[in-house]
């Protein structure tokens, strides 16, 4: 075993693998001083829960406590492998700050009550504005980080209890443009590939996707395919210098909000230079003479100029993709959260269609999530939409669901479609919604402008429950606070990114009185006596295993089929695929194999959007362009973004993750290594920029913005020019007094920054594209920024910073062992 601090090198030791072979064992482990595997009293299975990728993993207990985890060599997703969140993260479950008893608030301050008393205070609430208002009054804003069976529960008791069409998560943030764009190219939600195509794959590319920080342990499989026999290419398409970047045979940085024009010229050298797959178009697909339309003028020399790309660099990237034996694609918030967001998302599909590269080892596009269970909220009905991935506009849909909960077809409301978050907020505002529950999420951080979120959760009208584990930005502001259990204190399901479901058992207790989400929101459902339309209880279910087989039966022959599954099958096997039926009992590598199911006007999760606009397609529309169920090609024109830089604002903005950090550092930051490896905010500036202003590596400059302001030392990277990034990850939990500084020039939070607008057909936030302004405060006295430097945030070559200052190097807390990797065979 050779140890590894894995904070300074956070992708561990490579073992190189050649293309086709199966990706090697390596066992990442850490346990907490003092321990040792031998005093490991048990190992309880689980998953992660600080990203996307689903990494199998084990938790060490001894004495009742969490002292460690290991991962899983045995699992389909990491192969025993662990990132940074991973290794570090469990720490803050046993947080001295956690949340124990219940809050209420009395005037200006919360106070600690009982459960009865919280609960009665929130029944009483909703049932006044019910009978006042009705089920329109109250919404629901949940997580990406709760359990399948949770959601699923929210969603029956919030559309068929209260009645409201106000149900959404935090996913909207992240993965509304992945499930947008699913439906918009194959009729369904769900990813078509699978992680193992990075086996097979001879051109790997990344649209906004950076999988070094986002999905650290997707990066090791990649690096390790790089360092074998017959690596594959990278494209890369990211404005920053990041670590895939770095390795890419192609990397185009384009200006932020022209995705759209720089796919439509790569579908333009596709459809040109003949490398278009005629019998799969023409057999399986709709929609190639208008997309060929539309893309027909889209030239690389005119995305040059829109993109400030070379159009060269163009050329190369479309001969790198349209050359692939094998193409796998992946796509993340780069896309998703700029500008004509599903637009361009549903260009990366349409490469795909055009050149046959699905349903096969190694031809596959991953629409990737940005949180671990973001999967189970679009499936259980609890991010817009209904559940099992049913259609809101199709009547036989909604008698289904109707049957399977047996109440009437009305009490579940379908006149409008679902209630996006950021319209949730919008109502809130205007007074129509008058009680707003947040379930695992920190709004008055994640939210674009916030001095407007804080307004509007500040209000005296609006009565605000937070179920969270500690008392965040967010809590602070509510009327009933709720401690709740997280990860690694309650059983249940996760599905990661592509299709894997992993079971999390209890491992501890959680601490006091703090409840698993699943018992509050059962809790609730009887306090407000939902029934079924013969008086029985509406929901049935009593614990995790029984809301599962509910679920199942939800499931049951819809795209998203876990019929096949069950939590003992889950227990002895580390993680399966859906669809699992008695079909394919062993779950399914890969969707569209075989043609497009989802897309048949009878299955179909949604009749369509007109991609530029957002409005939506009926259902004759819909049977008339595509009656078969055939993938649907759609193009999209090019617009210029919403807030173009001016005089006053010449710079663009663009805030994202960094790898140490998970969205407001609520778990994160209370883990020593995490937090000391990325310990306050920073804003990166090109050397161009930062020299025409008079900023040097370390300085205190002010990024304002029509919106607000951010103070944050300098970062000089290589960063295109004309552009910066905030990190989003920092709030005001952990500075002095606890919350926001009254003084407006203190902000730290990027979205201090950010717009209020989204994308008209996900409805997803626009957080890569405002305009900008940056100012010197004040000169550096040998303070470097607190970025790492490993990572997209690495100085600039003239600007490098000793990594013992700025970044992550020696950030082992001494009560935690180096993480270590156990070699290639690893045995557990």
């Amino acid at each position: 075993m050779s140890a590894v601090d894995r904070i300074a090198d956070p992708w561990g030791t490579r073992t190189p693998y050649a293309r086709h072979a199966a990706w090697p064992r390596r066992v990442d482990t850490c346990l907490s001083g003092g321990t040792d595997a031998a005093s490991v009293e048990r190992w309880v299975q689980t998953a992660s829960i600080l990203q996307s990728n689903g990494d199998a993993m084990d938790i060490a207990v001894r004495d009742g406590r969490m002292v460690g985890v290991r991962g899983r060599p045995d699992d389909r997703v990491n192969r025993g492998r662990l990132d940074p969140k991973d290794l570090f993260g469990w720490q803050a479950n046993a947080s001295p700050d956690r949340l124990t008893t219940p809050l209420i608030r009395h005037g200006a301050r919360l106070t600690e009550c009982d459960w009865d008393t919280a609960m009665n205070e929130v029944v009483s609430r909703s049932h006044t504005l019910l009978d006042e208002r009705g089920p329109g009054a109250l919404g629901f804003y949940t997580s990406g980080q709760l359990f399948l069976e949770e959601y699923y529960t929210l969603a029956v008791l919030a559309r068929a209890g209260v009645g409201t069409n106000h149900l959404d998560g935090n996913t909207r943030l992240c993965t509304s443009t992945a499930a947008e764009a699913l439906k918009e190219s194959f009729g369904c939600d769900g990813q078509p590939g699978s992680y193992d195509d990075i086996d097979h794959a001879d051109v790997i590319a990344l649209f906004g996707h950076n999988p070094a920080e986002t999905q650290p342990v997707l990066w090791m499989r990649m690096l390790d395919r790089l360092e074998g026999d017959g690596p594959p290419r990278l494209v890369c398409v990211d404005p920053r210098p990041t670590v895939p970047a770095r390795r890419a045979t192609v990397h185009l940085a384009p200006r932020v909000g022209t995705n759209v024009a720089l796919l439509n010229a790569l579908l333009h050298e596709t459809i040109r230079t003949g490398r278009v797959d005629e019998a799969f178009v023409a057999h399986r697909t709709v929609g190639f003479d208008d997309l060929a339309a539309t893309v027909a003028p889209c030239t690389p020399k005119w995305a040059a100029d829109i993109c400030d790309v070379p159009a060269a660099r163009i050329g190369e990237a479309a001969e790198v993709l349209g050359s692939a034996e094998c193409l796998l694609s992946t796509v993340l918030q780069g896309f998703y959260q700029s500008h004509q967001a599903t637009a361009a998302a549903v260009q990366v599909n349409n490469l795909h269609l055009l050149r046959g590269m699905l349903g096969r080892p190694g031809a596959g596009v991953l629409q990737m999530n940005g949180q671990p269970t973001a999967q189970n909220t679009r499936e259980c009905g609890a991010d817009g939409d209904l559940p099992g991935f049913r259609n809101w506009q199709n009547d036989q849909h909604v008698h289904e669901l109707a049957r399977l909960w047996n109440v009437t077809p009305d009490s579940i409301p379908h006149y409008a479609p679902p209630t996006h978050a950021m319209q949730m907020f919008r109502y809130a505002e205007q007074g129509s919604i008058r009680m707003l529950w947040i379930s695992g999420t920190n709004p008055a951080v994640s939210l674009p402008e916030l001095s407007r979120i804080r307004e509007i959760l500040s209000g005296e009208e609006l009565f605000v429950v937070v179920q969270d584990l500690f008392l965040t930005e967010t809590a602070q502001l509510a009327d009933v606070v709720l401690p709740a259990a997280t990860w690694g204190e309650k059983t249940g399901t996760f599905t990661n990114a592509d299709r894997t479901v992993h079971l999390s058992e209890k491992a501890v207790e959680p601490p006091g009185g703090a409840r698993p989400d699943l018992d509050i929101f059962l809790d609730y459902a009887v306090r407000m006596d939902f029934r079924d339309k013969d008086g029985a209880p509406l929901i049935g279910w009593t614990d995790a295993e029984s809301a599962f087989e509910a679920w199942k039966r939800c499931s049951a022959g819809r795209p998203c089929d876990y019929t096949g599954l069950t939590h003992a099958e889950l227990r002895d096997r580390s993680g399966v695929q859906w669809p699992c039926t008695q079909d394919a009992p062993d779950g399914t590598d890969r969707l569209y194999s075989d043609g497009f199911p989802g897309a048949h006007p009878d299955t179909c999760q949604s009749y369509g959007k007109d991609l530029v606009t957002g409005g939506s397609m009926d259902e004759p529309a819909y049977r008339a362009a595509n009656p078969h169920g055939r993938a649907m090609l759609k193009g999209a024109e090019y617009l210029p973004s919403h807030e173009p830089t001016t005089d006053r604002y010449p710079l663009q903005l663009t805030t994202g993750r960094t790898l140490y950090h998970f969205h407001t550092r609520t778990k994160s930051a209370r883990s020593p290594q995490l937090n000391a490896a990325a310990a306050d905010v920073w804003v990166e500036v090109s050397h161009q920029d930062a020299a025409a202003r008079g900023l040097e590596e370390g300085d205190l400059a002010e990024v304002a913005s029509p919106r607000g302001t951010v103070r944050a030392r300098v970062r000089v990277t290589d960063i295109r020019p004309g552009l910066l990034f905030l990190p989003f990850h920092f709030g005001y939990w952990d500075e002095p007094g606890g919350h926001r500084p009254t003084d407006p020039a203190r902000g730290r939070a990027a979205n201090e920054t950010t717009v209020t607008d989204w994308d008209p057909v996900s409805k997803q936030p626009l957080y890569k594209v405002a305009a900008a302004t940056l100012t010197l405060v004040g000169k550096s006295t040998g303070t470097h920024a607190a970025a790492p430097t490993n990572t997209a945030s690495a100085p600039a070559r003239p600007h490098r910073v000793p990594a013992t200052e700025g970044g992550p190097a020696a950030l082992v807390d001494e009560a935690i062992e180096p993480c270590a990797n156990t070699g290639r065979g690893g045995a557990r």
